[in-house]
Order: structure tokens, then C-alpha cells, then sequence
């Protein structure tokens, strides 16, 4: 069945009300080379519904599923296992039916899965207050640089140089458009990160310093003595967390001054889905700032009978208030995903989550030592926490294209990441979880091992 639902005569009545006399008239002013000839190449005409399915999984059969092989990818979206239960949760009709909560009397299951999610993050990450989540890491962490500006009244950013890539040039592209100046760098394949070249690019004109935690070679930055050097320059510090099992082992970024805290919440609850949808984490330290956070708050309050409920706090985004009031441009906030993160959060609770990161590290532990007895590769990190980088002989995007070619997922080289930087192209990320087994870690080293010889 084909989706037209217009008649000619309802296209002729549309074309007549704006003046066109064919459709071809509203496509003027595309160029005649730019338009479609005929039926595209080799795609096609129309087939029945099994004939597409059937398609479709052929194709499907040229991926390697994560599930499928020993799998070492991490760099910002990590492969953890997700109970049915959280499957089971968020599709409940009690959620699927109150999608967003504007109208708090009949949206309470929403609004109180919104409020226990802040609650979690802000515990998470050690800080006050906690939005209600927001698209994803990258996006987060612009809406942080874009609050320092409004907090401080200053215009100049300081990137880590081991921030993501990806992170960063989010940040470089939105700074386009309202003039902030971005002070970055590189990373350098070292052992431990250079917070004394950092700390220097801070100055009196500085608004944040945006640093990784752990960052993108997996080391674990001293986020204190950064702060306190910020807070010296009346700078603010976000703190970027792109792996929350992490915070189960290591201290919350905001127990260690950071003003504003960020990350990637698709660790927790949520499935690697091919990139995406993801889930942004937002958080702040100090309570004043709550009216510069962007997005949206759910609070708890109650009714006129005096029972509890829960309504939108805070909607200072441009859905809500006037767009020169507005905190961001923001309209939705990954809703769905942030329930999965907070009914798998609320199975793991506290210890269950000290539990999983405890586990993650001491397989990343095991695997670190054996890759280290691979001739030419050599363990780059002095610390990690379940990521680490090896520093091999050649260029690593080789490397893992040979053993992807052989249903190993190696890791992600720096090439890939960083392919105008001849110095990176020797380092393979290497991301290990509760999903890795030590038949997986053996694996990887024997063949990383006649992969060099």
C-alpha cells in the first residue's frame, strides 16, 4: 500500500493557493543537474513486505554483532550487559502512554521515573542538582560550556587535549555561533596526563576548563588540583564522563570541585543500537546555579489534599520561555532512555554498581597484563579504569581492520579518531567490561601477536 493520501484535485487546490501551477514549479531553484532523472540506480521500484524482510536480514547477516565476537570497543559507547528487566519496564503502558509530562495531573508515573533519574545522577556525580537529562555526552557538554559563559560573563574555553575528539569538535562547532574562543590541544601518547600544560592555558579571561574523566587514552586525571587552579582564575570546571560504571570505583567528579559535571549515560541501561539514541547526563555542585542549567527539572511537591506529586520545576528552555529567556534551544530529553538508565541504575543500586565497576577493572586489569606481553605493544596508561591504550609498532587502523577481517573488534585506533595526527596513529584503544571473558582476552592477544609479526 502506498502512503498518498492526497488526491489530484486536493494538489491542484494546494498548488492554486500558493500561486504554482505544477509541482515542478517548486523546484525551480534547484539546479536541473541536481534533480533525479528517473528511478535511482539499481534501488528497486517496490517489493511486497516479506520480500523486503527477507532482504533486509541478508543484509543484516554482512554485520559482526557485538555479541558475535571478542569485542573491545569503547571510546565513548561501551558494551554492558542490560537485564531484561529494564526491556520489560520501559515498555509498561504506564510509561508509553505519558510521554512527556506537560500536563503533571495525568504524567506521574513519568515525572516521579524524571525526579528518582535526577536523584541518581546527582548522586552519581557527587553534585546538587541534576537535570532531566538531555540528547546525549556531546551535546551535554556544549550546554556546559554555554552555562559557564552565562555564569561567569567570560568567553574563552579551555579544552583538555584528551577530551573525545568528537566531544570537542561539538564544542568548536556551536562556539561558531556565539563567539567563544576555544583554547585546545592534543593529546600525547604519555602515561599520565599533562595538567601542568592544562593548567597553564588558564587565565583571567578563562570561563571553564572542559577535562575528561577518565579521559580519552582512559587515564584518570588529578580533577582537584584542576579545579583548585581554575577556581584561582574564578574559571569554572567541567568535568566530561563519558563511562558511568566507572564512577562505581573512582570519586564523583563534583567531590573533587568540579562546578559543572556531564556525560554519556548509554553505558547504564542502554544498548550500543548502532550509535544511537543515546542519553545525556547533566549535573552542577553549587545549588545557585540551577537557574542557568539548560533543559528541564522535575521536583516533588504537593496537592491540594496534601498528597505527593510531581511537577516541571524548571522548563527554561525554548519550548517553555521566551527564546531571549531560554537557557538552550533543547526540545526533547531522551526520555526513554533515561528511564532505562534509571530502572537499571535502581537494580544495581549502590553496591551492585561497586560491584560491576570492581569487575570491569579487574578484567581490564587481566587484560591489560597480558597484552603487555605481546612483542611490540606497550601499556601506555600508569592508571585506567576499564579502558587503556596500547601503543603498538605501525599504524593501528591496520591493525584493526586485519582482525575485524578475522571477527576480532580489536579496540579503536587513535588513527581513526585523530587521522591528521601521524604521531597518534600507533595507539589502539582497548575497552574491556563484564562482557569479556579471559577466552576473549587470549584471543585478542594471540592474535594481536601474529597480527605484528
Amino acid at each position: 500500500m502506498r502512503y498518498l493520501p492526497l488526491t489530484d484535485t486536493d494538489r491542484s487546490a494546494m498548488l492554486a493557493k500558493i500561486g504554482a501551477t505544477s509541482i515542478d514549479d517548486l523546484f525551480v531553484d534547484v539546479p536541473q543537474e541536481a534533480r533525479l532523472s528517473g528511478p535511482i540506480e539499481r534501488l528497486p521500484l517496490h517489493a511486497s513486505e516479506m520480500a523486503v524482510e527477507a532482504h533486509m536480514r541478508r543484509l543484516s547477516k554482512k554485520n559482526l554483532a557485538a555479541a558475535d565476537a571478542p569485542f573491545f570497543l569503547g571510546a565513548g559507547a561501551y558494551r554492558h550487559h542490560v537485564p531484561a528487566t529494564v526491556d520489560h519496564m520501559i515498555q509498561r503502558g504506564e510509561f508509553l502512554t505519558a510521554y512527556t509530562p506537560y500536563q503533571p495531573e495525568i504524567a506521574q508515573g513519568t515525572l516521579q521515573m524524571l525526579f528518582e533519574f535526577q536523584s541518581q545522577v546527582a548522586r552519581l556525580y557527587g553534585c546538587a542538582v541534576a537535570n532531566a537529562s538531555m540528547y546525549d555526552g556531546s551535546t551535554a557538554c556544549w550546554e556546559a560550556v554555554a552555562m559557564a559563559a552565562r555564569v561567569t560573563k567570560r568567553k574563552r574555553v579551555v579544552l583538555s587535549g584528551a577530551l573525545h575528539p568528537h566531544y570537542a569538535e561539538v564544542v568548536r562547532t556551536m562556539a561558531k555561533f556565539t563567539d567563544d574562543e576555544i583554547a585546545d590541544a592534543l593529546p600525547s601518547l604519555e602515561g599520565t596526563p599533562d595538567n601542568a600544560s592544562l593548567i597553564a592555558r588558564i587565565d583571567e579571561e578563562t570561563s571553564c576548563v572542559v577535562v575528561q574523566y577518565p579521559d580519552i587514552l582512559g587515564r584518570i586525571p588529578d580533577l582537584a588540583a584542576i579545579a583548585e587552579a581554575a577556581h584561582d582564575k574564578g574559571a569554572l570546571l567541567i568535568a566530561v564522563n563519558t563511562e558511568p560504571v566507572a564512577l562505581g570505583a573512582i570519586k564523583a567528579p563534583g567531590e573533587l570541585g568540579a562546578d559543572i559535571v556531564v556525560g554519556e549515560g548509554q553505558a547504564i541501561g542502554v544498548g550500543l543500537q548502532f550509535g544511537g539514541p543515546y542519553l545525556g547526563l547533566f549535573a552542577v555542585r553549587d545549588p545557585k546555579h540551577v537557574r542557568q542549567m539548560p533543559g528541564r527539572l522535575c521536583g516533588e511537591t504537593v496537592d491540594a489534599e496534601g498528597k505527593r506529586g510531581f511537577v516541571l520545576t524548571l522548563s527554561t528552555r525554548e519550548q517553555h520561555i521566551r527564546r531571549e529567556k531560554a537557557t538552550s534551544n533543547i526540545c526533547t530529553n531522551s526520555g526513554l532512555c533515561a528511564l532505562a538508565f534509571s530502572v537499571h541504575m535502581t537494580l544495581l543500586g549502590e553496591e551492585g554498581l561497586r560491584r560491576l565497576a570492581s569487575w570491569n577493572h579487574a578484567l581490564a586489569s587481566k587484560a591489560a597484563d597480558r597484552l603487555a606481553q605481546v612483542p611490540g605493544v606497550r601499556v601506555l596508561n600508569d592508571s585506567f579504569f576499564n579502558e587503556f591504550t596500547l601503543v603498538i609498532d605501525g599504524d593501528a587502523r591496520e591493525i584493526v581492520r586485519k582482525l575485524a577481517d578475522d571477527g576480532i573488534l580489536a579496540g579503536v585506533s587513535l588513527g581513526r579518531l585523530y587521522p591528521a595526527e601521524d604521531a597518534l596513529k600507533g595507539g589502539l584503544l582497548v575497552a574491556v567490561t563484564e562482557t569479556t571473558t579471559e577466552e576473549d582476552i587470549e584471543t585478542l592477544a594471540s592474535a594481536l601477536q601474529e597480527a605484528l609479526a
